[in-house]
């Protein structure tokens, strides 16, 4: 997180508290790729981008769990079939319309790193999402605002104001 120490809350922007290092899923990559690599990142959703870096989706923990509720048995333990972990999905074998861009969430929702802290929240509020993707002018990713990340934001600005008090 990027938050500026002296601003006040209300002031700070995307660019102040968004995370700028960002995992990009190529809209062709497997979802077993997309799986591995959020696990091993630890985190719940990334940004999908076509060919030229646009953000045309986001893939997140729900999308696979949309994706696991359908005819495709998930093993989460070890055996024969070489299953060792939870976001390993097994069945049939994956298919060419097994990839990102077959399951991502379309349309992201977007914002600027200039957007006020104020409107982020709201934003996540209207939509019903815990994280926005924040773009350049050409829509390219450049970092995600997490709603953990206004929430480190308010939590700072509550203790720096009980500080002088």
């Amino acid at each position: 997180m990027l938050a500026s120490t002296h601003r006040p809350l209300l002031a700070k922007t995307a660019a102040d508290l968004m995370t700028p290092s960002v995992l990009l899923l190529p809209k062709e990559m497997s979802l077993r790729t997309a799986a591995h690599l959020l696990s091993r990142a630890n985190i719940s959703g990334a940004p999908v981008v076509d060919d030229e870096g646009h953000c045309i989706g986001v893939l997140s923990s729900t999308d696979f769990i949309h994706y696991a509720e359908q005819d495709r048995p998930a093993r989460t333990t070890g055996g024969s079939d070489g299953a060792v972990h939870s976001w390993q999905i097994f069945g049939a074998e994956a298919s060419h319309t097994d990839t990102v861009e077959s399951l991502m969430t379309r349309n992201p929702v977007t914002v600027l790193p200039s957007a006020a802290v104020g409107a982020l929240a709201r934003t996540m509020i209207d939509a019903h999402i815990h994280r926005l993707i924040v773009v350049d002018a050409n829509q390219r990713p450049v970092g995600i605002v997490s709603s953990t990340d206004i929430l480190a934001a308010v939590a700072g600005a509550d203790a720096r104001h009980e500080l002088t008090t």
